[in-house]
């Protein structure tokens, strides 16, 4: 059943938000949420688990209680554009544990990368190796977070997939 697309319906989707802000709820509290009896709600998540469009759960962190970190968020410019030229700037970031996203995004620049590191010298320090490495990188710019006002760890899947209003 792995890699077969489900047609979801709203109470999937009710489902996967309810599970995506509380992944440790019950079945009995998921099933009461989402106006399901508890056996076909555990057979919905299963499936849903199955499908693949559950990948996992897991904690979320409050990084501010562990000590002092920085956001970055980096634009980069690559030099060459062809096929491989990508390839190799998204295979050599993704093994730096530091950059915790990574986009390829249209308009001025190639990429926009988020870091967290301890501070500001641990990220110049990153930036430098990628400039010595060969990543391809033609130029960069770095916004430093000041504050995060807020982050929102669940996407808004019924506004984003839910029954369209005609």
């Amino acid at each position: 059943m792995a890699g077969q697309n489900l047609k979801l319906d709203r109470i999937d989707l009710k489902i996967l938000s309810e599970l995506q802000k509380a992944g440790r709820i019950t079945n009995v509290e998921l099933a009461e949420l989402v106006g399901l009896s508890p056996s076909p709600c555990l057979t919905r998540v299963k499936r849903l688990e199955q499908s693949g469009y559950i990948t996992g759960y897991g904690a979320q962190i409050n990084l501010h209680k562990l000590g002092d970190f920085i956001t970055v968020f980096t634009e980069v410019t690559l030099q060459d554009h062809r096929a491989n030229d990508f390839a190799r700037f998204e295979t050599k970031t993704k093994g730096i544990d530091e950059i915790i996203e990574c986009h390829l995004v249209s308009g001025g620049y190639d990429y926009l990368l988020k870091f967290v590191t301890p501070s500001v010298a641990t990220y110049q320090a990153i930036i430098e190796n990628m400039l010595e490495g060969d990543y391809g990188i033609e130029k960069y710019f770095s916004y430093i977070v000041i504050k995060s006002r807020f982050v929102k760890h669940h996407y808004p899947l019924q506004r984003l997939f839910g029954e369209k209003k005609t």
